[in-house]
């Protein structure tokens, strides 16, 4: 029964009749996780943690969860430990796919994790016949801001200028318009001196596009040494960027942005390549970066995107995700849509549907719109999907866990 008709026939009820053939508060009817299933999509992403492998988990009671993300190793490795699991309880199974191995799950790991955590929190979704961001605790916003990368805009041709291409993006209405720091042919040379002398004028002339009161931000790519990032974000200070992406080379940004930062006073925003909330939470918890751009699933799922929300919500960091697969973008629309911080969204499917997902995500106008399908509110078309593996039997040769008094996963 749907939530509302529930409410309904609560306030219909007379006497006392109903609430007390009502099971306990909280309760749920016991279920067990059977089978875990991966597929390829049609035209699979082959950049890994971008992976839009889609992940089923299916349970004795008749219910399906879907996820996406993973590769096929480390699937099956983390769905082995679900097995036989009651799928109601999803930070513990978190915990375990986490920790029941002896070496720490690496961001690869992470991401398979986080796939299967999609699926579960679909299933909880479902199971409760509401979407997961009511279970979550109910949207804040009305909608989720967007900006595109690379997806198709009414009237976009190759040849515009970076100033037409502003203008055709704001009126697709998009939040924010976004481009690449003097960006070059690939596999070619990259003179960052150069590049930079011709990211000014770039620049400028999204500021044109955009208007004065437009939003527009520009991706370094991690292409720049800090030196070079410093008088990138000095150059284009007073064409006031919404914000300055990846602006140094990951390996350094725990040691780097905090200098660039002292230095520059362009809005920040850092991220796509890390896993799990350590990773970052230095650079949160010192305002060294003004947006957070983790993800689904890489992150290692709702699960932990949650916590690294609460992080950025204490010290008033913004989130803007980098764009994965649609199943995993669905999931940010639902998670992120309730969290009461700036959300900005990283978008690349300009509203059209894939064969394998004909229905998927809400989008008009530049935005996406949380719904009110039970679970992450996805459905899936078996037919343009290829099997990849299965998962039913558990996964216990060299995992073990360990138990705190209370019950609770502690390490090896």
């Amino acid at each position: 029964m749907h939530r509302r008709a529930f409410l309904k026939s609560l306030a219909a009820a007379s006497g006392g009749g109903l609430m007390a053939s009502l099971p306990a508060e909280g309760s749920l009817p016991k279920t067990k996780i059977t089978r875990v299933r991966v597929y390829a999509p049609p035209n699979p992403n082959p950049l890994f943690n971008q992976s839009d492998l889609i992940v089923t988990i299916e349970t004795d009671g008749g219910l399906t969860g879907i996820g996406e993300g993973g590769s096929k190793q480390m699937l099956e490795q983390s769905a082995g430990r679900l097995i036989g699991r009651d799928p109601q309880y999803i930070e513990r199974l978190w915990q375990d796919m986490s920790r029941a191995f002896f070496y720490p799950a690496g961001r690869e790991k992470e991401d398979a994790i986080g796939a299967l955590d999609l699926a579960l929190w679909d299933l909880k979704g479902k199971m409760l016949s509401l979407p997961v961001h009511e279970v979550l605790g109910g949207a804040v916003r009305n909608y989720c801001e967007c900006y595109n990368t690379a997806g198709i805009i009414p009237g976009m041709r190759r040849g515009m200028s970076i100033k037409e291409r502003a203008q055709l993006t704001m009126a697709a209405g998009y939040r924010c318009f976004r481009m690449g720091a003097a960006d070059a042919p690939a596999n070619g040379p990259f003179n960052t001196h150069e590049r930079l002398n011709q990211l000014y004028e770039d620049c400028v002339q999204a500021r044109d596009g955009v208007g004065k009161n437009g939003d527009w931000c520009v991706d370094f790519h991690q292409r720049f040494d800090l030196s070079d990032a410093i008088r990138g974000c000095n150059l284009i200070e007073n064409l006031t960027p919404y914000f300055v992406e990846d602006p140094v080379r990951a390996e350094a940004f725990l040691e780097d942005i905090p200098i660039l930062r002292r230095k520059v006073n362009v809005p920040l925003a850092a991220g796509e390549e890390w896993g799990n909330r350590w990773d970052f939470n230095k650079l949160v918890e010192n305002h060294d970066i003004d947006y957070v751009r983790a993800t689904l699933p890489n992150v290692g799922g709702i699960t932990e995107m949650m916590k690294i929300a609460a992080i950025c919500e204490t010290h008033f960091v913004g989130i803007v995700p980098h764009f994965t697969g649609p199943v995993a973008t669905a999931a940010l629309v639902n998670c992120l849509s309730t969290y009461s911080g700036p959300v900005l969204m990283e978008y690349n499917y300009q509203g059209r549907t894939l064969p394998h997902l004909p229905v998927c995500l809400d989008f008009k106008d530049g935005k996406l719109y949380p719904n009110e399908r039970p679970g992450l509110g996805v459905e899936l078309n078996m037919k343009a999907l290829t099997p990849v593996t299965e998962i039913t039997q558990p996964v216990t040769a060299r995992a073990q866990t360990y138990f705190r008094p209370d019950g609770s996963i502690t390490n090896w």
